[in-house]
């Protein structure tokens, strides 16, 4: 895992295991600018995404740069548990080995949007009952258009309420695919969850989207890639609509991209500081949302640049309020609200709704401790308003949601003594990031 040597540069540091133990933590102050290169794990999103696939192939693959975090542990254990062999001792590259999916079986979901909506199609592909519970949280995380749709597609699926967790899918062997329409303007997990596992249905699979616009639309296009990348056929050609082919999954080897979301966080710290935070071995090409966070921190008035070195981003004047529709990186939208509250004018944050069904209701969470700091703060329909005031210290609630902590961190960097009420929820996706960011803004300034 990467980490910062005592000069802020590239460095390692021990693997800790993924664990969801509260840790209070205070948020340390920068006293100059940081900079520093940062060493990340791999993309969550294409990690589980390589898992799945993995395990639906024909042959043995192997994952390189995997990001080890609580959501991709609980993944490999999920498709482990289905009877496919998933290898993690080595920090660097996991080997899958695919075998017949059988039940019974348990997965633990834990607080894992990947496992809760892309496993339900594979567990349908068992031969068996497999059961899915989690973390008290992810019960109330939206699943209904996901189980609707594979319903309609011939998959058995008995759930509280027909509705949430707990659920079991009953499989046998098989799933009989063709045509579905579904709603995913709560989450985009829907559509991949659909399309991961859809080459193993019989007829494939063709998924129209109906609805409000979906949101975090460049993590869809990271599953048509991949799926592609697999040797499967993906027509995406016609808008809101998505048709896989069936056939078989190639085993290859997944190389996996640092990841873009989780370096948010470190970017902020140098628009915060006016320093600079490079993440290096970035690829040429990138299904991850490069262009839309340029264009976010281009409006903070920072510069984001690519080169051979990697991501580089600088800032060094004045962080600007912004008026932004987040649809597409949603997920960036605690860190975004945590600059908008240091920024030198209001922001207006808009297309996040989808965030009210979170780990935890992301917008009320984000007024209530980004008000208790001193920020004028008010919810939209649709998103945030802020207006920027003098910050002070004080406790900030993490609400068990990794997001809210990387938030609070970068508040800190310019307020006194905030103080989290857990960094430990930050292992769902980055276990080193307290000791990742103490190194980078201890040795800011020096």
């Amino acid at each position: 895992m990467g980490g910062f040597d005592a000069n802020g540069q590239t460095g390692r540091v021990t693997p800790t295991a993924p664990s969801p133990t509260t840790v209070p933590w205070t948020a340390p102050r920068a006293t100059g600018p940081v900079r520093a290169t940062l060493a990340l794990p791999g993309s969550k999103s294409m990690t589980a995404r390589a898992l799945v696939l993995s395990a639906l192939s024909d042959e043995v693959s192997t994952i390189a740069a995997p990001l080890r975090a609580r959501d991709t542990v609980l993944m490999a254990a999920g498709l482990r548990a289905m009877g496919c062999d998933v290898s993690t001792v080595d920090d660097t590259r996991w080997v899958v080995r695919p075998a017949p999916l059988q039940g019974p079986a348990h997965i633990d979901v834990g607080q894992a949007g990947t496992v809760l909506r892309f496993l339900p199609a594979v567990a349908a592909l068992a031969d068996g009952k497999v059961s899915f519970d989690g973390d008290a949280s992810v019960r109330r995380r939206p699943l209904a258009p996901l189980l609707t749709a594979l319903r309609t597609l011939g998959v058995e699926i008995a759930a509280t309420d027909g509705t949430v967790l707990p659920l079991t899918v009953t499989g046998s062997g098989r799933v009989r695919g063709g045509e579905t329409t579904i709603d995913a303007s709560a989450s985009s997990q829907f559509v991949s969850g659909l399309l991961l596992a859809a080459a193993r249905f019989d007829r494939g699979v063709r998924v129209r989207h109906v609805g409000p616009a979906m949101p975090s639309a460049p993590h869809l296009r990271m599953t048509v890639q991949m799926l592609r990348d697999a040797g499967i056929i993906v027509d995406d050609s016609s808008a809101d609509q998505w048709t896989v082919q069936p056939g078989g999954l190639t085993g290859r080897d997944w190389e996996i991209e640092p990841d873009l979301s989780g370096a948010a966080p470190f970017f902020a710290a140098a628009l915060v500081t006016g320093g600079t935070v490079t993440l290096p071995h970035w690829p040429q090409h990138s299904t991850q949302p490069v262009a839309e966070v340029a264009a976010l921190i281009s409006q903070f008035g920072g510069q984001l640049r690519s080169d051979a070195d990697g991501l580089t981003v600088t800032g060094g004047g004045p962080i600007h309020g912004i008026d932004v529709d987040l649809a597409p990186i949603g997920e960036l939208t605690p860190v975004v609200a945590a600059l908008a509250a240091i920024a030198d004018g209001p922001s207006t944050l808009r297309g996040i709704g989808h965030l009210r069904g979170h780990e935890t209701d992301r917008l009320a969470a984000l007024a209530r401790e980004l008000g208790g700091l001193g920020t004028d703060i008010t919810q939209t329909d649709d998103g945030l308003r802020i207006t920027p005031r003098p910050l002070r210290g004080g406790g900030f609630h993490t609400y068990d949601d990794h997001r809210m902590a990387h938030a609070a961190a970068v508040i800190g960097l310019v307020a006194p003594e905030v103080r989290l009420s857990d960094v430990g929820c930050t292992a769902k996706t980055l276990p080193e990031f307290a000791t990742l960011w103490s190194g980078m803004v201890r040795d800011a300034g020096q």
